[in-house]
């Protein structure tokens, strides 16, 4: 990629491969490079994540290294506990407001002496990335270089090349979309009006805590949308019409092109009206029982999706993560502590409510995602190869991985086709790995069509043009982001 790729060699003792997650085969290496070569130094476009708005809007210098890069990184809490490493050595406060490690070095020691328990996942991929071709440290971390490592990025992240906006340029990021809750006033984004940032930096609508019922505080949420809307939200209709007015807003103040929906399954509904403002009462009274909220929600995804073709916004549904399993860990330090486990999903009967309103309108997008890999070919692959509103996401979360990434266009390309697909997107917090991941996807992607050419089942002509949609161009599609790219080219050459 533009802009890491070349300018950012890490040193010569730990310099990343460049064949790194190509195939032995020399054939279907040496096709892998050449497809690579033509999509490496695209922009990236991050079209869904949850990096923080803040950063963009202030521009502030990043902290030390350890508060940047691993107490906020889930992945590596959760390795690092599930082998018995305290969180508070690894600087996580807890709730309870007792001792834990605040010196930034220590943690960065301890996360060193441990690194080798990545060997073989995603994080190291990621790491090593960051490490070699973000900072130029030495690759791999290990507790022998743990103290350079530290001193090289703390360093950096003193300079001005290492502020946020600076990186996005750096990164070659044409676009990256945040997410933000249905209540948020997104006073980040309205600073960055007039910059040259505001159309690269966007927001998503994600509405989870005025659409589901099962949160201690959504009878105060729903209290609060009225208050921002001045709608009725204990009435259907007014609720409805507050949400309404919410997704202009964040369309018309953070520019936002899609709404994101974090709920437990993809259960979708249409009931009629008298039956919605019964379950939105019951709701609201506390009383409603699981089986009742998860028909709320059910029925919320459903209303979203018309909403979604009145004012055109991508609807995206992340469904399958059964949310703080562990919960002592839960109720001592909080949420995001690396103790999401994925639950099994049914997509089929659970989406052909929806569907059967909104699947064959060609102006609704829906993006779906899952955790369940069991599901490719036998359920999303076949809807999404049938449904003109159904495009599927890529490989999230856990699956975010080379292997998994393969798992997905093995499982998918016979019946759904690549076109069927969103591209990739990156869904992280962790911002410096953006390049890391993107790089994985496009080598990974590389490959796949090599394997395709050098079996003579596609042209290498068509491997450079289905290289360059799978990095660029359907995610521009999806999340129908070529206005904004447009209007941030314009601004860029002005």
């Amino acid at each position: 990629m533009r802009g890491t790729m070349s300018n950012m060699a890490a040193t010569d003792a730990g310099a990343l491969h460049p064949d790194r997650l190509f195939p032995s085969d020399p054939a279907v290496r040496e096709t892998a490079r050449s497809i690579y070569a033509e999509i490496a130094g695209l922009p990236i476009i991050s079209p869904h994540g949850h990096t923080d708005p803040s950063w963009f809007a202030e521009n502030a210098p990043f902290p030390n290294p350890s508060e940047l890069l691993i107490i906020p990184d889930h992945y590596v809490l959760r390795m690092l506990y599930s082998q018995g490493v305290s969180l508070e050595s690894l600087g996580v406060p807890p709730r309870d407001g007792r001792d834990y490690e605040r010196d930034p070095r220590a943690v960065w020691r301890s996360f060193a002496e441990h690194f080798h328990l990545f060997a073989g996942t995603p994080s190291r991929i990621w790491w090593d990335h960051v490490l070699g071709e973000v900072f130029g440290a030495p690759v791999p971390l290990s507790p022998e270089t743990a103290d350079e490592s530290y001193d090289i990025i703390d360093a950096a992240l003193k300079t001005e090349a290492f502020r946020p906006r600076a990186l996005l340029d750096r990164f070659d990021i044409a676009l990256i979309a945040t997410t933000e809750g249905a209540l948020d006033d997104l006073k980040h984004h309205r600073a960055l009006e007039g910059t040259d940032y505001a159309h690269r930096v966007i927001t998503t609508f994600r509405p989870d805590d005025v659409i589901d019922a099962d949160k201690p505080e959504f009878a105060h949420n729903l209290a609060k949308l009225a208050e921002l809307t001045e709608q009725d939200t204990n009435d259907w209709e007014g609720y409805l019409e507050a949400l309404r007015i919410r997704r202009a807003y964040f369309r018309d103040v953070g520019r936002a092109t899609a709404t994101d929906h974090g709920h437990p399954s993809p259960r979708t509904a249409d009931l009629p009206a008298d039956e919605c403002q019964r379950l939105l009462s019951l709701c609201l009274s506390g009383e409603a029982m699981p089986e009742q909220t998860d028909l709320f929600r059910a029925q919320m995804l459903t209303e979203m999706a018309g909403m979604s073709v009145e004012d055109g916004m991508t609807l995206q549904i992340h469904p399958g993560s059964c949310r703080n399993h562990n919960p002592s860990l839960h109720a001592a330090f909080g949420a995001d502590k690396g103790a999401d486990i994925p639950l099994q999903s049914e997509y089929t009967l659970n989406l052909q409510p929806l569907l059967a309103k909104y699947g064959n309108n060609p102006d609704l997008t829906v993006i779906l995602f899952t955790l369940d890999e069991s599901v490719y070919s036998r359920e999303l692959a076949t809807l999404a190869g049938h449904y003109p509103a159904l495009t599927l996401g890529p490989p999230w979360w856990f699956h975010d991985s080379p292997n998994g990434m393969m798992r997905f266009r093995d499982q998918v390309t016979e019946t759904a086709g690549f076109y069927n697909t969103a591209g990739f997107n990156d869904d992280t917090r962790a911002f410096l790995s953006i390049p890391a991941r993107h790089d994985v996807a496009r080598r990974m992607d590389a490959v796949f069509l090599a394997e395709l050419v050098t079996q003579h089942r596609i042209t290498r002509s068509e491997a450079s043009d289905i290289a360059r949609a799978l990095t660029v161009d359907l995610a521009r599609k999806a999340y129908r982001l070529d206005e904004l790219l447009a209007q941030d080219s314009k601004e860029r050459a002005a």
